[in-house]
This record gives structure tokens, sequence and C-alpha cells, in this order.
């Protein structure tokens, strides 16, 4: 017996085919006076109707005969002769809508209306009432379009799989996935929630160039830009911290900048060439001060987005009421790499003989403490799932932060860590003008002999010499803070345009 052919395929469009349709549609539309009119005004919209109707039963709806004006993008359409059921989507909400011939015309109905295709953007007027199956709905009276889409659009149920052109599309991917744009309205709130924050902390929000003439403020590769009417070489910075230190110096006290920075370095699951930041600094305090800080930020960021203290991440449950773990960078390494012994971490040979082990370039200059920074780059970091400060970072590495006072190879500084991402970074500044000359030089001189040939900013030593207060810095990374949140994995789901090599 032979088997029926299945023809399933044959009512599958070619997208170029159905463009044409489209387009031909809009051509007669235009030809009949459609100019994609500005003219109707909405008087609610689908969340409010959503939230204020959903709870009343069709007796009470029916009663209120209340006419609602809302707008929207049709999503979905089912014709059944005379009438139809549209859905449309406004923002995070949908709404369905009934039309019916009898009330919008035979030949409107016929003609015109079911001609309106998915993407399509309409309005409408009508009276609120539920289904037979209790779904909250429009019975149109009244319905225009107010803009045609030409593109076909994704599969509604399935959205965008392709996770590249989720990225470069991303307005496909916000009209086919509301679970993508909840996450950036989450993001939004959650930046709200931090600014808020500060504010309370009495904290003044401040702003400092992105263009500058010296990239100072961190170790990194800048993006090189060309003034014209100056003829200037410029650099967008990689990090604002000296502009910040040069306001706590001419007599700020707590202050904060939430913005973006810039390096041209890799890209990666965790790194966005252009990133956000938030860096502040507080006058008489020191890095102890900041994990207290970030603790309460962390916890009052939880607390107004989810009503308890509990954070999920990746299958992790963190009850950020309880004490954040403390480890040293050697201590974090043996806890979470028990083949690491503490005298492998003693000496330069025995250290060189890990690097190699882990298949880590090794640089002809560097130092014992440069060495165990970077076996505790690539081979820690990422195990470090509870919230955790890492302390003890070596003078060398870090060249803007305060020695300790009872070893001078050490900084008072720490990173925080959760989930296995790197989220904040905080220290004592150093606020000895001379001091911070010589490391500044110092770190001239290792960045030449590796081919680098920024300048250390002289204008900073200049406003140090002034005199500026004991003070403590720390700088958050807002876009890992926010992959935290929200729990995404990747960094590029959580910034609506990143980073992508062009298409040829």
């Amino acid at each position: 017996m032979l088997c029926k052919k299945n023809n399933h395929h044959k009512n599958i469009i070619n997208p170029e085919h159905e463009y044409e349709i489209r387009k031909k549609k809009l051509i007669e539309m235009e030809k009949q006076g459609f100019n994609f009119p500005n003219t109707f005004k909405i008087n609610t919209n689908i969340t409010d109707i959503n939230k204020k109707y959903s709870r009343f039963d069709n007796t009470e709806l029916l009663k209120k005969k209340k006419f609602f004006n809302v707008s929207g993008r049709i999503i979905k359409k089912r014709h059944m002769g005379k009438a139809t059921f549209l859905v449309i989507q406004d923002m995070l909400e949908t709404i369905q809508i009934y039309v019916t011939e009898k009330k919008i015309s035979y030949d409107f109905y016929r003609n015109t209306f079911k001609k309106w295709d998915i993407g399509d953007i309409i309005f409408t007027t009508g009276t609120i009432f539920k289904t037979k199956t209790g779904q909250l709905s429009i019975y149109c009276s009244e319905i225009n379009i107010l803009s045609k889409a030409l593109q076909p659009f994704p599969n509604k149920f399935h959205g965008l799989l392709n996770q590249d052109i989720k990225y470069r599309k991303r307005y496909l991917d916000l009209l086919s996935n509301v679970n993508v744009m909840k996450i950036f309205y989450k993001r939004s709130k959650i930046l709200s929630i931090i600014r808020n924050f500060m504010n309370k902390n009495n904290f003044l929000e401040v702003e400092t160039p992105m263009m500058q003439h010296i990239p100072g403020g961190a170790s990194a590769r800048p993006f090189i830009t060309h003034h014209n009417s100056l003829d200037l070489k410029m650099y967008l910075r990689i990090s604002p911290e000296l502009y910040l230190k040069r306001l706590i110096i001419g007599g700020f006290s707590k202050i904060y900048e939430m913005n973006k920075n810039f390096r041209n370095e890799g890209i990666s699951y965790k790194h966005n060439p252009e990133f956000t930041m938030m860096e502040l600094y507080i006058t008489y305090a020191d890095y102890k001060d900041l994990m207290i800080f970030i603790k309460e930020l962390l916890q009052h960021i939880v607390y107004q987005t989810t009503g308890n203290y509990i954070l999920n991440y990746q299958n992790n449950e963190f009850d950020l009421k309880k004490p954040f773990k403390i480890l040293t960078i050697k201590d974090a390494i043996l806890h979470y790499n028990p083949k690491i012994k503490h005298s492998d971490l003693l000496n330069i040979s025995e250290v060189q003989k890990l690097l190699y082990h882990h298949n880590i370039p090794i640089k002809k200059n560097w130092s014992l403490e440069k060495m165990i920074i970077k076996i505790f780059e690539h081979t820690t970091e990422n195990k470090i799932i509870e919230p955790t400060f890492i302390t003890e970072y070596p003078t060398e590495t870090s060249p803007l932060a305060r020695k300790n006072d009872f070893n001078k190879n050490l900084v008072d500084r720490f990173e925080f860590f959760i989930g296995g991402l790197e989220i904040g970074n905080g220290f004592s500044e150093l606020n000895n003008p001379i001091e911070q000359k010589e490391r500044f030089l110092k770190q001239k001189k290792l960045n030449q002999m590796n081919q680098k040939k920024e300048p250390y900013d002289k204008e900073y030593i200049l406003a140090m010499e002034y005199g500026m207060p004991p003070t403590a810095g720390l700088g958050i990374g807002i876009d890992r803070l926010i992959m935290v949140l929200t729990n995404q994995k990747n960094i590029r789901n959580v910034i609506l345009f990143p980073t992508l090599r062009p298409i040829k």
C-alpha cells in the first residue's frame, strides 16, 4: 500500500516571495489613501486592561460598557468565516481582539481587514468581555491599520532559534520572545534601583570624559581615535578612575558614575569591548568598608526585585543574609585546585611549572606575584561560585592601590566574585603623590618593554600634590551583575546590541 505524500511543505511561503506579496499589498493600500497615519490616540494600554479587568467575570464586564482605544502588533490571527480572532501585543502584554464583519461592515472586513498580516500594527476601539474559555478580549467596533510590516515574522511559538541572528537583529528577538523583553525590563529596573540606593546613601552622580588624552585607571588596550579640529590623538576611556579621583581632590566626598567604558581586547561570554561600569569613591573609608557596601547593595537589589534575600543563579541558591567568604589569592588557588600544593606557589621555578602545565603563556619580565595572578585567573576564577571576596593582591599589579601596612608587597584590595564571575574590584586608594609617580614610571617602563607607548597621567599627579584625603574606590561591572541577577550565562544576553563581527 502506497503512503500519501506529506504536502505540508507546500504551505511554507518563501520569505522573499512573502515580502513581494506584502509590498504589493502596501502599494495597493497607498493607492487607496493609506499614509501610515499618526492621528489615532489610545486611552489605555494592554497592560492596564489585563491588570484591572482580568479578575472580573463576563457579567461584570458587560455592565461597564466602556470603550477602550488600544494599539498593538498582530502576532496571531484566526479567521472563522464572518468573524476573526486577533492577538495583538504591546511591549510585554497581549490581548485578544474579536472582529466581526457585522460590526465593521462586510466590504471592509472582506476586502481590507482580511488582507492584513502578522506583524502589522493596528488600532482598535471596542468594549471588553470574556470568551467562553474565560479569555479577556476586546469586542471590536472600529479597527484601522497604522503600519504595514513588509518582512515576514519569525514563528511566534519557537521564536528566533539562531543565536547569532538574535544578537544581530535584536528587534526581531524582542518581538518574537517576550522573555528577552523581560530581561531588559529587569535590567532597566535594576539600574533604577542602584541609582536610588546611591542617592539614598548621599552619593552624588557625576559624569567624566569618555574621550581622554591619556588612557588611565586600568591596564587595558584602548580604542584610539583622532580629534580633527585639535589635530589630537585621543582615547576612548578604559576607566573613569583618574577623573573621579580628581573630583575627590576637588572636595567631593561621595561620588559615583554609571556609564560606558571601552577596552580594545577580546570578546567572550563575560567580555564585551563596550561595557557598563559603575565606579564610586568614598572619602575617609577603606577597602573593608567597600566589602560591607557591596554586600548591602546586592542585598538591596535582590530584595527590591524578589521580595527576599535569596539569589538564584545557574542552579545555585545564595542566601545573601549569610556572611560572604573572604579568601586570599593563594588560599583560593589551593582551595579550588586540590592538586596544587602550597609549596608549588613559593618560588618562580615551581610556579613556572604550573604555568606550563596549564598551558598559560609566560612573558620574560613576569615576577612571581604576576605569575600567581595568572594561575588564579586561569585555574580558579570560574570556580568561585559562592559570593566571595578575594584579597591580598600584589602591589605590582595594583598601581593605584594603597600598600598594606604590614606587607608592602601587597595592597589593601579585593575582587568580588559570584557565580564564577568577577563583579567588583575595590581598594583603599593610594594618596601619596610621590609614590604614585614612582609606580606610574615603573608601569610605563614595563609597558615600553611590552611595546605599549601610552604616557602616564602627569596632570593626575599634579592634582594629587594638592592633597587627596584617605579614600576607598570600587568598580562594579554592571553587565556581569545583570547576568547574575537575570540568570544569564552570556553577557550578550544582557546587552541590547553587543559587539559583533560584521557580516560580509
